[in-house]
């Protein structure tokens, strides 16, 4: 069985970081294919001798080609029985004009001004949006802070993987994940910032997890948070959901989501549950 990511996203978002990024992982990757070819590729890719079991497909609009075929594609081949997922990369609309401003590149739907073909492609990518095992928001990420969610997310995949899991902090300051499950508000917790010793150091740091984890109420918003989990990951993985993302913020997004986060992620290994950890703004 082989194993096929179609990569696709709003213009200016990261798709050629994550094609780049696949292709360092092992993955055959075909930039910027029309989307009739999808299927053609798949043969050759499945067929007797092939020793390709994994593809990725970068698709857009950069071709001029319309994306009509893309989704009829997809399905085509999890009809066959291979191993199908689609990664949207995403980004708000002010920083997709700030990008595009920022390297005066031509945005590809540019028959308008930029902000108006922004709007275009976002109607026209929405049913791919819509059908995306993975969201990533990239608008508050580095392409280096991009390559690591992919490789967290592609890096040491196979086709019988079961569900994966991503934890990721934040501050709510900097703004809310657009691309999360399960979100999850630390800020009941006391703030370690407002510990003169504690300020510099991160939730990373023995003395701000003893600070945040040595506490009744942690201790109990952690046991009923994964009495829901073992609730719900076995339904997300009967409906099949291939990745889960589960955010916990705080002010800063450096103290307490951080700590919460490694916890989390430690209590969900110790099911088998792999699970890799992201921390947005533990350095602003």
């Amino acid at each position: 069985m082989s194993e096929y990511v179609v990569v696709t996203g709003m213009s200016g978002a990261g798709r050629s970081t994550a094609g780049a990024t696949l292709e360092d992982l092992g993955w055959f990757v075909i930039d910027n294919i029309p989307s009739s070819l999808i299927g053609k590729v798949a043969e050759l890719a499945g067929g007797t001798g092939s020793e390709t079991q994994r593809v990725a497909f970068v698709v857009g609009r950069g071709g001029g080609e319309g994306l009509d075929d893309v989704l009829p594609a997809i399905e085509a081949l999890a009809t066959e029985h291979h191993r199908v997922r689609v990664l949207f990369l995403d980004a708000p609309d002010e920083v997709l004009v700030r990008r595009f401003e920022g390297t005066r590149r031509r945005h590809p739907l540019a028959a308008r001004g930029v902000e108006e073909s922004i709007a275009d492609e976002r109607r026209l990518l929405e049913p791919l949006r819509d059908r995306a095992d993975l969201v990533i928001d990239t608008g508050e990420l580095n392409a280096n802070q991009l390559r690591t969610r992919l490789i967290e997310a592609f890096g040491d995949d196979g086709p019988n993987a079961a569900m994966r899991t991503s934890v990721v902090s934040f501050g709510f300051k900097y703004g809310v994940p657009l691309d999360v499950d399960l979100m999850f508000d630390c800020r009941f917790l006391p703030n370690p910032y407002w510990e003169e010793e504690l300020r510099p150091l991160s939730g990373l740091d023995a003395p701000v997890r003893d600070y945040v984890l040595d506490r009744a109420e942690t201790a109990g918003f952690l046991d009923r948070l994964m009495e829901m989990l073992d609730m719900l990951l076995p339904a997300y993985r009967r409906e099949g959901k291939s990745y889960l993302t589960i955010a916990m913020g705080c002010t800063g997004g450096r103290h307490r989501s951080v700590a919460l986060a490694e916890e989390l992620a430690r209590r969900l290994e110790e099911q088998s549950l792999g699970t890799a950890v992201f921390h947005r703004d533990i350095d602003r």
